[in-house]
């Protein structure tokens, strides 16, 4: 996978993408990443690529030309127009699904905007995706651009190693994940499940299903209308309503 970042913070994406096992995974030449300053495409000798907006406002409005000479910098090297994803709060809501319909592209552009947005125009020209992480406000695009890079980065073959594995991880299947122990096997007067310890794997499975279901069912619900539900976890979570 080929990320680009086209931002006016570089090094922020730098220094916040090649560390731990996205690190890693750039070192093993199974991600790169090229980051675009977008303030090397001004059109003026100042070097701004911020002006005020039209029709009056607060803030400072980043201008079409440098965004769009930024994003065609990259284009022009690459084989297919790729995916271009703008941060916004404005735009469609990142979850696991999106992050493994990303992880199929050989390729992504990440746009981050700052001060009070970009000009429409340009967006309406090389934007393919608007794309949020919540509903807030954040001063950048730079730190959601990371966290879709990281969730996507974890779906890719190797990025992970074989304990790390994206399998069981929290949104697999629309379910959260299952509580986790290590040693000491009792700590502060609170002891480790005695079914994690009892060596039967088939019981260890099951009881962590159980709990991966009770919790959702607990923290998220509306996850369960879209989880792959087997008929003993139906009837595991009747027997819950029950009660």
């Amino acid at each position: 996978m080929k990320y680009y970042v086209l931002t006016l913070f570089p090094d922020m994406i730098r220094d916040g993408f090649q560390t731990s096992i996205t690190g890693r995974a750039v070192e093993k030449g199974l991600l790169s990443l090229e980051t675009v300053n977008i303030r090397d495409f001004s059109v003026n000798k100042h070097n701004r690529v911020d002006d005020y907006p039209y029709g009056g406002g607060a803030g400072m409005v980043m201008q079409a030309e440098p965004v769009y000479l930024a994003c065609q910098s990259v284009i022009s090297k690459l084989p297919r127009n790729p995916r271009v994803l703008y941060m916004s709060p404005q735009g469609q809501v990142f979850n696991q699904q999106m992050a493994g319909e990303l992880a199929q592209e050989e390729e992504l552009i990440f746009l981050c905007g700052h001060y009070e947005g970009i000009d429409e125009r340009v967006l309406e020209e090389i934007v393919t995706d608007e794309v949020s992480i919540g509903d807030y406000v954040l001063t950048g695009g730079e730190l959601p651009a990371l966290v879709i890079m990281d969730a996507v980065s974890r779906l890719l073959d190797g990025v992970l190693h074989n304990d790390e594995s994206a399998e069981f991880d929290s949104f697999h299947d629309n379910l959260l994940e299952y509580p986790q122990y290590s040693r000491p096997e009792q700590w502060r007067g609170k002891q480790v499940p005695p079914i994690l310890l009892s060596g039967h794997h088939a019981n260890v499975e099951r009881w962590r299903r159980e709990q991966s279901l009770l919790r959702t069912r607990e923290r998220r619900p509306d996850l369960l209308e879209r989880a792959a539900l087997t008929k003993e976890d139906k009837k595991f979570l009747a027997n819950l309503t029950d009660l």
